[in-house]
């Protein structure tokens, strides 16, 4: 490929990026998607309708992702979530902080950028100190201690850490073969589960479902089949292009806010290109507002109180942390890590997951405190 035409690739896969995400951010917009909404739902309501939505999202992405790598239009060993190495206590750790983070926040990253759309001034706050925190776990002062702490505990294996090649391994199998095999049987048991829920075959909730997973499957194809070249022209090397890791990547929304700060703050410098994950950002953000708008649904929104910006301070930088560290959010590792089948993508969910309960628990117990101060007032 010549020069002028990677230029035109690039321009590509950053223009379809920029529209699945625009797509996301919509959905995510007109069907309140939320991974803590959902959580949320089901300690404090027993609703599964929104953990119902993301058990299908995740099923069509699994599907959609072994699908296209068993027709050979993308290789599941060159994605971000590929490596030898099973990361369990970042993934434990980060995923907790992340997922009691983003309960203070009110929020997940995807979250951040949907309410950004929809007229919220304090998830703009979320989403600089989500960035800055981010940042500084990549290459600054939390990036030391991650680096010389948590990421030094992991087992290095002989196989990827990940459900197929462990599969193959024990039953003589090929990991493409164990892999969609795997997809088919986990990911139509999570749409399954999710169909036969009480009222939730409607619009809505099939829209998120069907059409988040079906986003996350698109931006593979993206990065792992157009933007794919076996030959940089310059480099003479293999090449993603325009991902920020170098590999195939998928939708995610701690690490990718992150470098849209450093684009921004660091314009002028020509090594700052845009990258699938930058324009991503962008997109959620354009998707929510245009539907908001749209809709007649936008709102201008501020924090309530000192109290109010205190937590989501605390929760954006939870956030963060905690979402380099395991290498992702609830949806760069809880669809787009999950729908590789990745181990250390399952342990970064659960985490988050535990960590979103221990979050809501955390301000049920300080509502509870706040009224038996207000009633002993009252009583004295």
């Amino acid at each position: 490929m010549e020069i002028a035409g990677l230029a035109t690739l690039t321009t590509q896969v950053l223009l379809a990026g920029f529209i699945l995400s625009t797509i996301f951010g919509a959905i995510v917009q007109r069907t309140h998607f939320c991974t803590m909404g959902a959580v949320s739902d089901v300690v404090n309501m027993g609703d599964w309708t929104r953990m119902r939505m993301w058990g299908m999202a995740m099923g069509v992405a699994m599907i959609g992702f072994f699908g296209m790598a068993a027709a050979g239009l993308i290789d599941p060993s060159k994605t971000l979530y590929s490596s030898n190495r099973f990361i369990w206590l970042s993934a434990l750790v980060g995923g907790t902080m992340f997922g009691f983070g983003m309960v203070l926040a009110s929020g997940c990253g995807s979250k951040t950028l949907a309410r950004i759309g929809g007229g919220s001034l304090k998830s703009l706050v979320v989403f600089l100190v989500m960035g800055i925190a981010a940042f500084a776990t990549l290459k600054g002062i939390t990036a030391v201690v991650r680096v010389e702490t948590i990421d030094k505990i992991a087992i290095d294996l002989p196989v990827r850490a990940a459900l197929p090649d462990w599969v193959a391994r024990v039953f003589g199998l090929d990991p493409l073969i164990a892999g969609l095999g795997l997809a088919i049987v986990i990911g139509l048991s999570l749409i399954f589960w999710a169909m036969v829920g009480e009222g939730f075959c409607r619009f809505n909730n099939l829209l998120a479902g069907l059409g988040i997973g079906a986003v996350v499957t698109a931006t593979w194809w993206v990065s792992g089949n157009l933007g794919y070249l076996a030959e940089h022209p310059e480099t003479l090397q293999e090449t993603f292009i325009a991902t920020n890791s170098g590999k195939s990547e998928a939708l995610s929304f701690v690490a990718p806010v992150a470098y849209t700060l450093d684009w921004f703050m660091f314009f002028s410098d020509k090594s700052k290109v845009l990258t699938l994950g930058i324009v991503s950002v962008f997109g959620v953000v354009v998707g929510s507002a245009a539907y908001s708008l749209l809709s007649r649904n936008f709102r201008w929104e501020g924090f309530l109180d000192a109290q109010d910006t205190a937590n989501h301070l605390a929760g954006a930088t939870l956030m963060g942390v905690g979402g380099v560290s395991a290498m992702g959010c609830t949806v760069g590792q809880g669809l787009s890590g999950i729908s590789t089948l990745s181990v250390t993508s399952f342990v970064a969910l659960a985490s988050i997951l535990t960590g979103c309960v221990g979050g809501l628990k955390y301000q049920i117990w300080r509502v509870s405190v706040r009224l038996d101060g207000i009633s002993k007032q009252h009583d004295s």
